[in-house]
């Protein structure tokens, strides 16, 4: 088929569908940046990029609608493989590596701290893991002409179990991904538009459900297209555009290093700054307040409730501004209702106080190589030997997960032959490095902005958009004067990963076209892989679960209305959960990798070059494996232990963080696998 005029002409045709959209964008962007200096208000630009990209994916999703099963789960399997590299590239770029990847760079450094491996754990990880994609996975799974992942196992093993098993773990660690792009989702449109953060995912879930819905994956691969190239002109204009501003050169990955530089030498001066010294004692101070009480829990809420009560009366009393009474009324309502919130509460703040009386806010020096020092005192050696061995776990993870993840694996069935899966995957990791390697630059750029154009301002003069951003959720970016100097030091403000990347045009003073723009590829990111995600859980329910255990005489066209309304059920699940807001992006994103490197890359890898793989081997091994991550991701979840009465903290093998919980549930699984393999050769 491949080498067919057919498929020729077909090819011919993309690549002139591809040149027309390609010039749409840029003439559509052109047009806002006109109407932006004629004067369009920002309370206008900001949705038309909502409603424009979304009314583009919904226009290909309408387009490609069809009910047919090979179109629908595998687009048909005649995929190019440049176009199927650009679809798995947005696939991949979820909200995560978006939105929160120079996020995470900038809080975290470039090889984390002791109690957050990452920096540029995330970006080796990542982009590692399609190397072991290339390898040991995607061209066999290509060669079989499965349609799902659960559909391997039941080919190479046979039985029920290990499909079973299979769907379920593909639905779990589905469901996780999912709910951190919804979230992502929810917090771009409630910016863009203003609405209230829940009203913001059910915004964003219309154009999930209207780009998967309808076409399955014909309709996702070209809608991941069209927003892959989005979400890159929407990831490389900013950071080349701050490139140009700081040093004169758009080729951020190339030049920034002189950054870090002015970065490294800023960051000495301000923990020598005899401001951020008195914002630190403030720090420490509040976290002695916040032991205080908590050693005296009931004691400590009643004396707060009646200060509250007592404020609350004496601005009534003096007939203050209603918006004083609605603020102290606020701040009552607040308060926890009981000693078990309020102990919750405090402990939280008691630990956010203790990060941020250390240098630099709790931040870790940008360009340290990792906590401690291994030539210091025991202390700092430990310190040095965990970091390291933390970011190496989660390298480790985020590698594997990557050749586990279902919704990915099942992009690499879409292209006609097996060679073309394999060089699809190499076009993935070229259109993949186009973004990852700027990602790094960003951080370093964003904070550069941060540390001279922000840090040292009067509180009088802060942008708006600091507000703006605080009003969609106070965790996401905060600042007080905690000193009272009102000036804002760098220990007085606080930036959630989850918006440096949506907040960069904003801090480096670019057009707020240009935040539109960085809005929409966000949420382009997000929606590309909430599709994928979505049908991938819908396609397990019921092709791997519904047609097998329940009904197996289900027509074809019968199977995909099935999964259409499966999906629709699951997306309206996921948005309940993300509206919770059970997490940030990145630990969300981290645990699903963790969930599906343990449960399906040992077996997998042993079916593919093991005929010794028996069908017992491949359940217990992926039980084994997935129940050991799970086991040691809610052993230290502080909300599973609260649930339990157990004490607070961690109970940490080898001082690996449950984000890394993969490394035990991945050795685990292959151990298990191997010995029962052996132990049962021939019984099957």
């Amino acid at each position: 088929m491949s080498d067919s005029p057919a498929y020729a002409a077909y090819k011919r045709r993309i690549h002139r569908n591809l040149a027309f959209y390609g010039l749409g964008l840029a003439a559509f962007f052109l047009l806002m940046a006109w109407a932006e200096r004629q004067g369009l208000s920002r309370v206008w630009l900001g949705p038309i990029f909502l409603f424009s990209t979304v009314m583009i994916y919904a226009a290909i999703g309408i387009y490609g609608r069809t009910s047919d099963a090979n179109e629908y789960y595998v687009a048909g399997r005649r995929i190019p493989p440049m176009y199927n590299g650009m679809a798995a590239a947005a696939d991949w770029m979820s909200a995560a590596s978006f939105i929160s990847l120079a996020g995470g760079l900038y809080l975290q450094g470039f090889s984390g701290t002791e109690a957050q491996p990452g920096g540029l754990a995330y970006v080796l990880g990542w982009t590692g893991g399609f190397c072991l994609v290339g390898l040991l996975i995607a061209p066999h799974l290509r060669r079989l002409n499965l349609y799902t992942v659960p559909d391997y196992f039941d080919v190479r093993f046979g039985g029920r179990w290990p499909r079973l098993i299979a769907a379920f773990a593909a639905v779990l660690c589905s469901f996780t991904y999912v709910v951190a792009q919804i979230y992502g989702v929810g917090l771009i449109a409630s910016r863009l538009t203003g609405v209230q953060f829940e009203i913001g995912i059910l915004l964003g879930l219309g154009g999930v459900l209207l780009c998967s819905f309808l076409g399955g994956m014909r309709a996702i691969t070209w809608t991941q297209v069209a927003q892959y190239i989005i979400l890159l002109l929407a990831f490389l204009i900013p950071v080349s555009w701050l490139a140009y501003k700081q040093l004169g050169n758009p080729l951020a990955p190339l030049v920034y290093g002189e950054q870090l530089e002015k970065v490294t030498e800023a960051e000495k001066q301000l923990r020598d700054s005899p401001a951020e010294r008195q914002v630190r004692r403030v720090w420490e101070q509040r976290e002695k307040e916040y032991q205080d009480r908590l050693q005296d829990i009931e004691g400590a809420l009643r004396r707060d409730r009646a200060a509250a009560l007592e404020r609350v009366r004496q601005l009534k009393a003096r007939d203050a501004d209603s918006a004083l009474i609605v603020a102290a009324a606020r701040d009552l309502a607040a308060l926890p209702k009981t000693p078990a919130g309020a102990r919750e509460l405090w402990t939280r703040a008691m630990a956010d106080a203790h990060e941020r009386a250390k240098p630099l806010g709790g931040l870790p020096p940008h360009g340290q190589a990792f906590a401690g020092d291994p030539h210091g005192t025991p202390q700092e050696q430990a310190a040095f030997e965990t970091s390291r061995l933390n970011f190496l776990a989660l390298v480790f993870c985020l590698m594997v997960g990557t050749a586990g993840l279902p919704h990915l694996l099942t992009r690499f069935y879409t292209t006609p032959t097996v060679s073309e899966a394999r060089s699809s995957v190499a076009w993935s990791l070229f259109f993949i490095a186009l973004l990852y390697l700027s990602a790094p630059a960003l951080a370093v750029l964003v904070k550069y902005e941060v540390m001279q154009g922000l840090v040292g301002s009067s509180f009088d003069a802060l942008p708006s958009w600091i507000g703006q951003w605080a009003k969609v959720d106070p965790a996401l970016i905060s600042v007080s004067d905690v000193n009272g100097d009102h000036i804002l030091q760098f220990s007085e403000i606080r930036i959630a990963a989850d918006i440096v990347m949506l907040v960069t045009p904003e801090v480096g003073g670019l057009p707020y076209v240009v935040s539109g723009l960085v809005a929409a590829g966000g949420l382009a990111a997000a929606l590309s892989t909430a599709d994928a995600l979505l049908l991938t859980i819908s396609n397990s329910l019921v092709r791997d679960v519904y047609c097998h255990e329940v009904r197996r005489d289900v027509p074809p066209e019968q199977r995909v209305i099935l999964s259409k309304f499966a999906l629709l059920g699951v997306a309206m699940l996921a948005a309940f959960v993300a509206a919770l807001k059970p997490a940030d992006i990145l630990p969300l994103v981290s645990a699903s990798f963790s969930l599906a490197a343990s449960a399906f890359v040992p077996v997998m890898v042993l079916g593919i070059f093991w005929r010794g793989t028996t069908r017992a081997g491949a359940v217990t091994g992926m039980l084994g494996g997935l129940g050991v991550t799970v086991f040691y991701m809610l052993a230290n979840s502080p909300a599973v232990r609260a649930f339990l009465g157990l004490e607070a903290g961690s109970v940490l093998w080898f001082g690996i963080l449950p984000v890394s919980a993969g490394v035990f549930g991945v050795t685990a699984g292959l151990l298990i696998a191997l010995v029962v393999s052996l132990a049962t050769r021939g019984g099957d």
